[in-house]
């Protein structure tokens, strides 16, 4: 999740305007409901035949509340309970759907009549996939990747918003039917699931210092895809054509908090929907607490398993906003939490996504994610979810993976991000392996703690993303990007690649985080560069598109790699060698850990090597000998097949 690239309010004047909002919640009045206003319904339809029959619908509209009866005569549905909130403009209704078949039922509030659709699902939960180790996932930013055709630079009915390229923090128009129309460069280079980064309505405007929220962090509708990218259609049908295709979909979410022009911020549905200090809550947004700063995270998410931890520390953490202008959610109300795990699922049956990855995970009430993950879990055992859990240490991340001994709690999360194999290689690309902690030490030290895992194979790696530096920073060095690579793709993990490494895009946050998610060139119209052919990429870029398209083919179906035993051996003469076993199979990765030529000793692999005594490196079809020691140049990598 990026921190800084967002519109920025002072506290006062934000202070203001939210207790503004929170007093005109906060007075509420019992109105006749002669003349019932339902402006929406969430979800906008469900689904018959889901392990958990029960479904809320949130609905909204003036004075909602008082309503006196809400019915229905459809055959097999039954009504569990109306729930009124602190805002009259709020009405839950739980219902039960168990013996339902699909079709349009009609609901009574009192006397005003809706209709509501049930739907069929198009498979059952067992069946839906989700990724695995066998996938590479490829990270996009879908503003900033590729602009589709007839697209429409200005919609209606958004909150003002430029589109401009030249600009790194504002929106630059890129959209889904961009993405669609270039899946064929996606199977071409060998990547198997597209993880888009949020995709759902943001509908902030753009700040006068030059910030939009063209990432997409903050959702102001968890029901709607953003117009500037597309519609749910649009949405659907990218994830349809992806499929035919043999790609996956995942899904970007965050349940730590929503964007501030969210309708939840303007009209809290009960005083506790947001993590709000107390001294507001109690005063009602009274003059008494004007002047007074929110809690905003620290941003160390430590306390959130640190055994002695303070309550303060912890309240920093997890209550505290992510920035001013996103209204940090509350999931220990579990009305707010229904909603939530109920909208995974229906996007999950509605556009057919084949995995989620949730933003900020530490970030959020542990228990109520593990709730959403527990029942996600129960209704799609083949699925799959990562959570971004951006600590360093291995014991911290491998804590929050489902079943883990390390925690009292059970997350149900069954991949964790490996910023630990981040920040080890962030650090050896610039240094000499030596005979102790440097270079490719640091990610042999790191291997060490796999033990803490439950199951290291749910493990995401990856080099670089969108909030952090590119691999490259500002250089276009590929042999060290070649050396991370090549790692990446044989370790056991899930690995991650972000968009346009595969050419050399490089990039720093120094400035700031627009220069790491820089346009994917030939995407959009009036481009000279289009790195999405052969023909359009410099030589450079197709060297290195064609060595990483043949490392990722190669690894496709590769059950050695997906299943096989891991062995690693301590860095020996500045070279590091990781092997992978299975039926009879062996993979070696080899990597020169210094700038100057090594000895690789053959003799210290025997292990693993046997009476082989030749074998083929799948980078450049050489064979080597391995009955004797060989040569290796400075950062040169090696995955000999045999």
């Amino acid at each position: 999740m990026c921190i800084f690239a967002l519109r920025i309010l002072k506290p006062k004047t934000m202070l203001k305007r939210f207790l503004l909002l929170f007093a005109l919640t906060a007075q509420m009045t019992t109105m006749s409901a002669a003349k019932t206003v339902i402006d929406r319904i969430d979800p906008t339809n469900w689904f018959v035949g889901m392990k958990n029959p029960q479904v809320q619908l949130m609905v909204y509209g003036k004075d909602i509340a008082t309503v006196k009866d809400v019915t229905t005569d459809y055959p097999g549905v039954r009504i569990d309970s109306v729930v009124r909130l602190d805002s009259p403009n709020y009405l839950l209704v739980y219902m039960n759907l168990s013996d339902a078949k699909a079709g349009t039922m009609t609901l009574k509030f009192d006397k005003k009549k809706v209709e509501y659709t049930l739907k069929d699902r198009e498979m059952s939960g067992s069946k839906r996939m989700g990724f695995t180790n066998a996938d590479v996932l490829y990270m996009l930013m879908p503003d900033r990747f590729a602009q589709g055709a007839n697209h429409n630079p200005q919609v209606k009915g958004m909150r003002p918003y430029v589109e401009d390229r030249t600009k790194p923090s504002l929106r630059h128009g890129g959209d889904l039917n961009g993405i669609r129309e270039h899946l064929d460069y996606f199977k071409d280079l060998g990547v198997t699931a597209l993880w888009l980064t949020p995709v759902l309505e943001n509908d902030s405007p753009d700040s006068p210092n030059g910030f939009s929220t063209y990432h997409g962090y903050a959702t102001t509708d968890y029901y709607r895809v953003d117009p500037r990218f597309g519609t749910n259609e649009d949405y659907r049908r990218l994830c349809d054509e992806a499929h035919q295709k043999g790609l996956k979909v995942v899904m970007d979410m965050i349940f730590n908090h929503s964007g501030f022009e969210h309708p939840w911020t303007k009209d809290m549905p009960t005083k506790d929907w947001l993590n709000l200090p107390q001294w507001l809550v109690e005063s009602n947004g009274t003059s008494e607490a004007r002047g007074t700063s929110f809690l905003q995270t620290s941003y160390k998410l430590t306390p959130v398993k640190d055994p002695y931890a303070s309550k303060v520390d912890l309240q920093e953490t997890v209550d505290g906003w992510f920035v001013p202008t996103m209204p940090d959610l509350n999931q220990r109300n579990q009305h707010l939490m229904t909603y939530l795990i109920q909208n995974s699922k229906w996007w999950i049956e509605t556009v057919g996504i084949d995995g989620i990855r949730m933003d900020t995970y530490p970030y959020a009430d542990a228990k109520g994610m593990a709730r959403w993950m527990k029942e996600l879990d129960d209704e799609y055992p083949n699925f799959n979810t990562v959570g971004e859990t951006w600590v360093t240490e291995p014991a911290y991340t491998a804590a929050w993976q489902k079943n883990s001994k390390l925690s009292d709690t059970n997350s149900y999360l069954k991949t964790v991000m490996d910023f630990s194999f981040f920040e080890k290689l962030s650090m050896a690309k610039n240094e000499e392996t030596d005979a102790w902690w440097q270079g490719m030490n640091r990610l042999y030290n790191s291997f060490v703690y796999d033990y803490l895992y439950e199951d290291p194979d749910h493990v995401m790696a990856f080099v670089d993303n969108h909030d952090t530096d590119r691999f490259l920073g500002n250089g276009r060095d590929s042999l060290m990007l070649k050396q991370a690579l090549a790692l990446l793709m044989t370790v056991r993990r899930i690995p991650q690649l972000y968009y346009g490494t595969e050419i050399l895009m490089n990039g720093t946050k120094e400035i700031t985080d627009g220069y790491v998610r820089k346009d994917f060139p030939g995407g959009f119209p009036g481009d000279d560069h289009n790195a999405f052919t052969a023909e359009g990429r410099t030589k450079a870029e197709n060297d290195m598109f064609r060595w990483t398209s043949r490392l990722l083919h190669w690894r496709q179906g590769n059950e050695c790699i997906t299943k096989g035993k891991q062995t690693q051996f301590i860095p020996f003469n500045g070279i590091y060698v990781i092997a992978r076993q299975y039926k009879g199979r062996t993979v070696m990765t080899i990597l020169n850990g210094t700038t100057k030529p090594a000895t690789l000793k053959v003799s210290r692999y025997a292990e693993i090597i046997g009476n082989t005594k030749r074998a083929k490196d799948i980078l450049t079809n050489r064979y080597y000998d391995l009955s004797k020691d060989f040569e290796m140049k400075g950062r040169q990598s090696l995955i000999l097949d045999f």
